[in-house]
């Protein structure tokens, strides 16, 4: 699993990544209750918003940790945005992106790296 400093986790299966928000920004964000996923077949570039999520404290835009057509969006969240909070890192996953540039991983932290950079906060 890699991390972005804008608190997105990234899980490469085979060329798909499989996005979503961290168990941190979970938190930070409290009780989730809306999430809209981007759209099928939509194309996007690593850094740019391609999701929001929606708390009772404020909404944020998901960035997306690379490039690549986005394959499948996780549907279930627009009925149960409190997936998003129960298990952030797994079932509350955003959508898969058929990767583009595989290399793009490479800029991204791994979990330790991703701990350390939450000391900074």
């Amino acid at each position: 699993m890699h991390f972005t400093k804008d608190h997105e986790w990234v899980r490469l299966e085979g060329d798909v990544a499989v996005v979503g928000i961290t168990k941190h920004a979970a938190e930070q964000l409290g009780d989730v209750v809306f999430v809209e996923t981007p759209e099928v077949g939509k194309t996007v570039a690593q850094k740019d918003g391609f999701a929001v999520v929606e708390s009772v404290k404020a909404a944020s835009d998901v960035y997306a940790p690379v490039s690549g057509e986005v394959v499948e969006a996780n549907d279930a969240l627009s009925t149960a945005p409190e997936t998003v909070n129960a298990d952030p890192e797994g079932a509350g996953w955003f959508a898969k992106i058929k990767v583009a540039d595989a290399s793009q991983l490479d800029g991204l932290m791994d979990r330790a790296a991703y701990d350390q950079y939450l000391t900074t906060l």
